[in-house]
């Protein structure tokens, strides 16, 4: 049986949305076997100054990452799409163990196979120290904020 993850490429606007929001939306359950299986079992990545390649690697990073950054919140927006490709740019916060609050704002690079499951992965990312009073997001999307454009600050 062959894995798939639709919508497949090649994306038009509508399917690229969805596919941006299925991503944010697994990212958001913290849970790094779900989040894996929208990857191919060879996918690579770079995050930030790692190298991840293969499905048990990313189960071993997004652990370590989910121990480290409590209390995630992520939002992704759709930048651009073409063919197998999409650019999204996100923004998440979380929490680290001394209790002080983060935005991390970032750039993606997705290329896709013909299956629907993600190849590759570049993500740039840089963070910033908040206020617990300066948070804007708290847990997943709701329904009523699906579609919206995240803020540049």
């Amino acid at each position: 049986m062959t894995e798939s993850r639709p919508p497949f490429p090649p994306y038009d606007l509508q399917t690229a949305l969805q596919k941006v929001q299925a991503a944010e939306d697994a990212w958001n359950t913290c849970d790094p076997h779900r989040v894996s299986l929208a990857y191919t079992p060879d996918s690579v990545w770079r995050n930030r100054d790692q190298f991840v390649t293969g499905r048990d690697q990313i189960v071993e990073f997004l652990t370590a990452k989910w121990q480290r950054e409590l209390d995630y919140a992520l939002r992704k927006s759709l930048w651009d799409f073409h063919g197998n490709r999409i650019a999204v740019r996100f923004q998440y916060e979380c929490r680290d163990q001394e209790g002080r609050w983060w935005r991390s704002y970032g750039n993606e690079l997705w290329e896709f196979d013909d299956n629907g499951l993600m190849r590759r992965r570049e993500a740039s990312i840089n963070d910033v120290a908040i206020e617990e009073s300066e948070r804007r997001y708290f847990g997943p999307r709701p329904d009523g904020e699906r579609g919206r454009d995240i803020a540049l600050q």
